[in-house]
């Protein structure tokens, strides 16, 4: 069932299928929730009920109005609110992986599995070497951008952070396809956007869902790091690496990425829902 949910001055677009346990899958930035396209069948033959949808500023969603106040954490809750959802194992990549720990941590109870995914993590502070390296690689990005040159601008950062493998197989056209079609990203203002407080980096002791990091073995040094401060933090969490995966893991390798994290979810899942 696709279906449209209101926001605070906005509007979301959803996606609700399947019966059982809900699992929510979280899309990172540059994309929308149809890099979640192989998990889906995968997920509803064992049983589950998934929902995604395309956050703030992309897809099928509206945009955020310049200077105006929004929370991804809210516009998630008012998601599940919607769809009568009680609780959700969040699965999360990057942007998403970000958005699933702030959420966890804002709304506990709701929460039955945690799967962050290559993902982003609320009050970290880079390291100069990390600093060092993206200047360095993406020296003739802002160029493209202030040209007004937005493919090129996204292409230089695929090429050369998000998708290094390459693009010019079917997993890596997906990834690039799907980045192409939200180019409004590199220029929309998020200005307005909330930010949890105190930041998740300082609270992830306090989570106890069960949890799963899955890194991807192809991602750049400081995401690296922060799956490992991630999997470090949440008391008794899992952590997997994904060969032959760069950011994208779920697209770049459905197939590790979901004999990974299915049987995760189905040890976890709960017997009411």
């Amino acid at each position: 069932m696709e279906l449209t949910v209101d926001v605070p001055n906005g509007s979301l677009f959803v996606e609700d299928i399947g019966d059982g346990p809900v699992v929510t899958l979280l899309h990172p930035g540059l994309w929308d929730n149809r890099t979640w396209d192989p998990q889906i069948q995968p997920l509803l033959d064992e049983g589950f009920r998934v929902i995604r949808y395309d956050q703030r500023g992309y897809g099928r969603s509206s945009l955020p109005e310049t200077g105006v106040a929004y929370s991804h954490v809210r516009d998630l809750e008012a998601v599940l609110d919607a769809q009568g959802v009680e609780r959700a194992a969040l699965v999360g990549c990057s942007m998403g992986g970000q958005l699933a720990i702030d959420a966890t941590l804002t709304f506990p109870d709701r929460v039955w599995a945690l799967v962050p995914v290559a993902a982003g993590l609320g009050g970290v502070e880079s390291t100069r070497e990390e600093d060092d390296w993206y200047t360095d690689i993406q020296a003739d990005f802002e160029e493209a951008l202030d040209a007004g040159e937005l493919e090129r601008a996204q292409t230089i950062l695929l090429e050369r952070i998000w998708a290094p493998l390459g693009m010019n197989d079917p997993a890596g056209g997906k990834i690039r396809q799907i980045a192409m079609d939200n180019l409004q990203e590199l220029t929309m203002d998020e200005s307005g956007a909330e930010r949890l407080e105190p930041p998740a980096a300082r609270r992830l002791h306090e989570i106890d869902a069960p949890t799963l990091v899955v890194k991807a073995e192809a991602d750049p040094p400081d995401m690296h790091r922060i799956g490992d401060l991630i999997a470090a933090g949440i008391p008794d969490a899992r952590a997997t690496m994904i060969e032959g995966a760069d950011h994208v893991v779920n697209l770049r390798q459905p197939a590790r990425f979901d004999a990974a994290v299915i049987p995760f979810l189905l040890e976890h899942r709960p017997s009411i829902v």
